[in-house]
């Protein structure tokens, strides 16, 4: 069985939120509100299974993990 690939919506400093890969730690996109981040997140997610998704509170701390696959 593949591993999972991870992914994160989380803050992007005071403003934006971003979707990131875990793995490659690299930027998948960067949005104005934490709900158009975790849309895309879900996205992202879905379109990569089996992966997780690791939605991030405010001050970095984890919120809810989503399992695809």
């Amino acid at each position: 069985m593949r591993d999972r690939e991870v992914y994160h919506v989380m803050p992007r400093g005071k403003y934006d939120w971003q979707v990131r890969s875990e793995d490659a730690e690299k930027i998948i996109s960067i949005h104005d509100t934490k709900r158009e981040a975790v849309a895309a997140g879900k996205k992202v997610a879905e379109n990569h299974e089996p992966s997780r998704l690791v939605i991030h509170k405010e001050d970095g701390a984890i919120q809810v993990t989503y399992t695809y696959g």
